[in-house]
């Protein structure tokens, strides 16, 4: 919290213990809640006025545009923090659950990423159908299944264990093979493979 306080008055040039951080902390308390306020939103807060509201809101654009990668260049997964990092400035400060498949080359290059299906808090639900249909239009060789986890705690639950051993039988008959399940967990948390923990 002390250093969300010293980062946020360092940005808007305010006292760390001045009103202002102060009514910023108790209308966003996290992170996430902060990365996912609008400008709008923002600007009413008590001492933010609209100049300040679009310096916050644009620091908060310059830090998603970091994590996301260079669209111009081809991008390869070898690992799974390749994966995190590819999704993380999508994933990470997500107040729902949102589910993705990143569909891949023979060599695992990225073909293109798609979000198949948007939960509540803790759960999404996730048909094959849905989760194969854009693989098999793009003739992806393979895949990688990922979705967050909006609590900064990134251990897959048994409907998440359950439903990657269901997709990778489902991938293993259509000639699609599921190389890995990535949970992306909030506010910092990190990530979690399920292939590394030995669950799929």
């Amino acid at each position: 919290m002390e250093k969300m306080r010293d980062l946020l008055a360092g940005c808007l040039r305010e006292s760390a213990n001045g009103y202002v951080i102060d009514s910023l902390i108790e209308n966003y308390p996290n992170i996430s809640e902060l990365m996912n306020a609008s400008e709008k939103e923002i600007s009413s807060i008590r001492g933010i006025g609209i100049v300040k509201a679009k310096q916050l809101s644009a620091i908060l654009e310059f830090a998603r545009k970091v994590y996301t990668p260079d669209e111009n260049k081809r991008i390869i997964v070898r690992s799974p923090k390749d994966v995190f990092n590819l999704v993380r400035a999508d994933m990470e400060f997500l107040k729902v659950e949102h589910f993705d498949v990143i569909g891949l080359s023979t060599k695992n290059h990225v073909i293109f990423k798609e979000n198949i299906s948007i939960g509540s808090l803790n759960a999404s639900i996730v048909h094959p159908r849905e989760a194969f249909k854009g693989l098999i239009r793009r003739s992806c060789a393979a895949c990688i299944l990922v979705h967050n986890h909006p609590s900064s705690d990134a251990s897959p639950s048994d409907e998440d264990i359950l439903l990657t051993k269901k997709l990778v039988e489902c991938g293993s008959i259509i000639g699609i093979e599921v190389l890995d399940h990535i949970i992306v967990a909030a506010d910092g948390g990190g990530y979690v493979s399920l292939k590394e923990q030995g669950n799929m």
